[in-house]
């Protein structure tokens, strides 16, 4: 039916989506109070906890089902990684971003075989730090590129591992190139550079390495290529 000067009625405006629900747990109630308060003036997100311990992470994510809980590691208690390990073993769909000062933190390496989603360090900048609960409340892992290359050093460090890496007989050479780019923190779009291909195909690699090695997540990808001996510091 048209209005009466003859144009179509105007389509109902699309509504909003619900804004992404984020936990905030830390022990520190300084980092909450500033995350909260950022959080406050976004519509895409809604902080609906805040949790001091790991103990009280695991309860409010069951409670609350928040899409995204930022995560401390260092909490009294339960810390950050046991925590993260429960909720990623439940059957709630949140992802885990962890928090953590990386220079004095021997855990990260725990923390993404835990199932966090990604993590960051404590000195990004807030704007950073709101991006990545964007990212993998989206289902994508985020691991910085700067940081990927730290953890490998940190990781090249460590005993040898008793635990046999994955096998990469299933994937091809081609694969085999573009996870040790995963794994040296590069994005898509510098894979795709690098490689000289375009991005969507960089995309499509990824998923059938997701698919091959049987990864939940880009981080996985990362701990799979290092625990294969693809990358080292030097790279």
């Amino acid at each position: 039916m048209s209005d009466q000067d003859g144009s179509a009625p105007a389509s109902p405006p699309t509504p909003a989506p619900a804004p992404i629900r984020v936990l905030l747990a830390d022990d520190q109630p300084l980092v909450r109070a500033a995350l909260r308060m950022v959080v406050a003036d976004l519509p895409d997100l809604e902080v609906v906890g805040e949790a001091g311990t790991g103990d009280e992470a695991v309860r409010l994510t069951e409670q609350l089902a928040p899409d995204v809980v930022v995560m401390d590691i260092r909490m009294p208690g339960l810390n950050g990684i046991e925590a993260t390990e429960r909720i990623s073993a439940g059957t709630g769909a949140a992802h885990v971003l962890v928090l953590t000062t990386f220079d004095d933190d021997d855990y990260v390496y725990g923390a993404l075989r835990a199932g966090a989603a990604g993590f960051l360090v404590k000195d990004m900048a807030l704007d950073d730090i709101l991006t990545a609960v964007r990212v993998v409340a989206a289902g994508d892992a985020l691991i910085a590129p700067s940081v990927t290359r730290r953890l490998i050093k940190e990781f090249a460090g460590r005993p040898a591992s008793t635990s046999p890496g994955r096998p990469l007989t299933a994937i091809t050479e081609r694969e085999r190139e573009v996870l040790v780019l995963v794994g040296s923190g590069l994005s898509n779009a510098e894979i795709a550079e690098r490689l000289f291909i375009s991005v969507a195909t960089a995309k499509t690699y990824l998923t059938r390495l997701l698919s091959k090695l049987d990864a939940r997540d880009r981080v996985q990808l990362v701990i799979i290529a290092y625990e294969a001996g693809l990358v080292s510091p030097c790279r």
